[in-house]
């Protein structure tokens, strides 16, 4: 499903983001004059493995839940991609098809730019390649993070990593209780394991723990956190 512009909320999540907020007036507009709105309902597919790459993409709303499928044919969640940030890109210069898939999570909006368009850019604007090496640095450090904590942290701190994570990119303050914040992504309890590289079953230990502590509280609705200082405390107390 296809509607040409962004709502004002998008349009606000896209130049909102750290990166592209980076970027000149200049480029910016560029960018956005050569781009172009999708929409697509949860659980959409957005992108497959082994498409050729044919467009850079930003998500403006919603998210896109980035995975790959096991041996067995079980889809595994590797991360997803909140509203602001823009991949994709990594393809255009390795010449390689798509690695992973990408599905809608939620009802889901994404600002795409063609690859013809992102090459006409990038010959107008020399600053696209210095931004864009910091964008890939930045992904590196994650991905070198991620890496580090799987192999140094107990699950309880990567668990309480991850929710600050989630609070920092989806939390909506609670209006009847001002200390509390829902993380509005909705995350079944196995996405939210795979993300830690964990069993379902540990993360819902752990999460049991967190709620009798009363750090968070997991409803129908998905998981709010009532004590951010406590969630913290746990990451900063981790050898």
């Amino acid at each position: 499903m296809h509607e040409p512009i962004l709502t004002i909320e998008e349009r606000e999540a896209i130049n909102s983001g750290r990166w592209f907020s980076s970027l000149s007036p200049s480029l910016r507009h560029d960018i956005l004059r050569c781009s172009y709105v999708k929409r697509y309902k949860d659980g959409a597919l957005i992108a497959a493995r082994g498409d050729p790459p044919e467009e850079w993409i930003a998500c403006a709303r919603g998210a896109v839940r980035v995975s790959s499928t096991s041996i067995s044919g079980k889809q595994i969640t590797l991360t997803y991609v909140e509203p602001g940030i823009w991949f994709g890109d990594v393809a255009f210069f390795d010449g390689e098809q798509r690695t992973h898939d990408a599905y809608a999570h939620g009802d889901t909006t994404i600002l795409c730019v063609a690859r013809g368009d992102f090459k006409k850019i990038l010959a107008q604007h020399v600053e696209l390649y210095e931004a864009l090496l910091r964008l890939h640095a930045r992904r590196i450090r994650v991905l070198f993070g991620l890496v580090e904590d799987l192999n140094t942290l107990p699950l309880r701190a990567r668990l309480a990593k991850q929710l600050l994570h989630l609070v920092r990119s989806y939390g909506v303050p609670s209006l009847a209780h001002g200390e509390e914040i829902r993380i509005s992504l909705q995350l079944a309890q196995e996405e939210l394991a795979q993300l830690l590289g964990a069993s379902r079953q540990r993360v819902n230990q752990e999460l049991k723990s967190m709620e009798r502590e009363d750090i968070i509280r997991i409803e129908p609705a998905g998981l709010v956190v009532c004590d951010r200082p406590a969630l913290m405390r746990i990451t900063e107390s981790t050898p």
